[in-house]
């Protein structure tokens, strides 16, 4: 199954070492907040080092990529001990998932990237606060297109949010018991 036909589904959970090792479980829709996955080929590599910068630097410039309002995660082939370094080199402030096994990227359809030369496609999977799989992006060599497919998807969920605590038009609001 491809990634692109487990839109509208449940994201499937996913138990990894993070860059330092420990085991991270991660339950879409547990939190309540949107979860961005982006699986890379391979740390420290140009395109991928650009890919993880600039969802480093939306982190810190755009309030929709804030902690607390979704969850970036990404995730690579790469042993943890190749993680680490790169998330200290590229001063990362998210969590990266040494997923060795392929493990996470077999859950979520991804198979290998660039006619099967890299180990993993470059894809980018936006979960909903519900943990259903929204939409995927598949751009192995247009690494720059994955933030900007992010930053579309969740300024489209926080305007659905938005419209969701409104009251529906012509309805009535609720009458206060005196």
């Amino acid at each position: 199954m491809s990634h692109a036909a487990l839109i509208g589904e449940q994201a499937p959970s996913l138990s990894l070492p993070n860059y330092t090792g420990r085991t991270y479980s991660l339950t879409p829709g547990e939190s309540g907040n949107p979860t961005v996955l982006f699986f890379y080929p391979s740390s420290g590599s140009y395109g991928c080092t650009k890919e993880a910068c600039q969802f480093r630097d939306a982190i810190a410039e755009k309030d929709t990529f804030k902690p607390g309002k979704v969850q970036i995660i990404g995730l690579s082939p790469d042993p943890v001990d190749k993680q680490k370094r790169f998330f200290e080199k590229e001063k990362l402030t998210y969590l990266v998932l040494s997923d060795v096994n392929g493990d996470a990227a077999k859950s979520y359809g991804i198979g290998k990237g660039l006619f099967g030369l890299a180990p993993v496609a470059r894809v980018t999977v936006v979960i909903d606060e519900k943990g259903i799989i929204r939409d995927t992006l598949d751009a192995t060599i247009n690494y720059g297109a994955h933030s900007k497919f992010v930053a579309k998807w969740l300024d489209k969920l926080e305007a659905e949010y938005a419209s969701a605590d409104q009251p529906e038009a012509g309805s009535t609001p609720p009458q206060v018991a005196e």
